[in-house]
């Protein structure tokens, strides 16, 4: 008889834990609180169209998302606009990655860069080998931006600190240098299309969970949703959900859910979850007729006046024309100034930047804010272990790991959970 796994919370993680347990030949049952799965990376309309709560970035080195976004029936080469790393801005200057091996096309890239000096270039490349010989390990406590300092500031603040803000959504000044050399490392640093930005055609639902859901039902798993569980209790080897007897349990919930269920059982656990800090990530949605960038996403010079550092043109992602997605990440002060002032800033940052692709003045659509986005990758962060007791395991971008808060991370640990969860 197989055994029966409870997974809680429909996220990136829920659903992988739950596809993965019943791989492992597991009973699934999966229950969600909200009446549709994708956690915090879900639909939401604008003006009638499906989009997001806030815009996701997939990049090649996301193999175990790519995995079982296939093995769900995802047409990952429909749905994905897979092109090479760039970060772009509106005046022609960037890094711009060309197809291929992804550390030679780094070199080709840094080389090729026109508005970088020679020094620029070589100091940005002499420190990437100092990295690649020393494992990608930095000292204990090292944040990005002491990391470095030695770099020349105009590739600081054209490159470290945009990659930086967008892969641990966390200022250079507090993030952990760690993370970010393993980010490094995976992605520019790996094999073939490792570094290739793989931007979703869909709305995220529709892109795994949706999917996800479907593929369950049809193996056999059961999917509730709309349903909180309000009680986890032990029951000799096993749990009790809400009086329900299961083998093993996955929280695959948010940080403070799941630390509710946990504190009689794990105290010690649940404080750990409880006492992460986060960071908001915003999204000002707008709109131009006629407006269209000359590439789907675009990096954007970030000061105290303007806010966005990146830029979607969701007419070229199926999205509808000339509605533009403005991405703030590491967004706690314009957090604290509320979002129609970051919207205001955004419109005024976007005349001045890309005023020469769209007319009349860009309107303003929908400011989205996502409070508690992802934890604050700081370093020596103290995240909590992915076990929390026997058979009963921690699921989600937060719990320890290599990574910071992606969706490559909440995957990964949903699988590793569902692996281990007997154990």
């Amino acid at each position: 008889m197989a055994r029966t796994l409870a997974i809680v919370g429909g996220g990136w993680a829920g659903c992988a834990a739950a596809v993965q347990g019943i791989d492992e030949g597991h009973d699934v049952t999966l229950i969600e609180m909200a009446r549709h799965l994708g956690g915090r990376a879900r639909r939401v309309d604008v003006e009638g169209y499906p989009l997001d709560n806030g815009q996701h970035i997939l990049i090649g080195a996301y193999t175990e998302t790519l995995r079982l976004m296939r093995q769900v029936g995802v047409k990952t080469t429909l749905q994905l606009l897979r092109m090479p790393l760039r970060v772009g801005y509106p005046d022609g200057s960037g890094l711009f990655l060309e197809p291929g091996a992804a550390v030679p096309a780094f070199v080709r890239a840094v080389l090729k860069h026109a508005s970088w000096r020679w020094g620029e270039k070589l100091a940005l490349l002499r420190s990437c080998a100092v990295w690649l010989v020393g494992g990608f390990r930095a000292r204990r406590g090292q944040t990005v931006a002491q990391l470095c300092a030695r770099l020349p500031k105009r590739v600081r603040d054209e490159l470290i600190d945009p990659l930086c803000v967008a892969a641990l959504n966390t200022p250079a000044d507090q993030a952990c240098a760690t993370v970010f050399l393993r980010v490094l490392r995976d992605a520019l640093f790996n094999g073939r299309g490792s570094s290739d930005l793989l931007l979703p055609r869909s709305d995220l639902s529709a892109l795994f969970p949706e999917s996800a859901g479907q593929w369950l039902l049809d193996a056999g798993a059961t999917v509730r949703r709309g349903e909180r569980v309000m009680e986890l209790a032990p029951d000799g080897a096993g749990w009790r959900l809400d009086g329900a007897r299961y083998d093993a349990v996955i929280l695959a919930c948010s940080p403070s859910e799941a630390a509710r269920l946990a504190q009689p059982v794990a105290p010690q656990w649940a404080a750990c979850a409880d006492a992460l800090p986060f960071e908001p990530i915003i999204t000002v949605y707008a709109r131009g007729s006629g407006t269209r960038l000359p590439q789907p996403i675009m990096a954007l010079h970030a000061n105290d006046a303007a806010p966005a550092q990146f830029v979607f043109d969701l007419g070229q992602l199926q999205g509808p024309q000339g509605l533009l997605a403005f991405v703030i990440s590491g967004a706690a002060p314009w957090a604290a100034r509320g979002p129609e002032a970051a919207g205001q800033a955004v419109l005024a940052q976007a005349e001045l930047a890309l005023g020469r692709y769209f007319r009349p003045p860009l309107r303003l659509v929908r400011t989205m804010m996502e409070k508690r986005a992802t934890f604050l990758c700081t370093p020596g962060l103290s995240r909590p272990p992915a076990q929390i007791a026997p058979r009963l395991w921690a699921a989600g971008d937060y719990v320890q790991g290599p990574y910071p808060a992606t969706l490559e991370g909440a995957v990964r640990s949903g699988v590793q959970a569902a692996r281990r969860a007997f154990s």
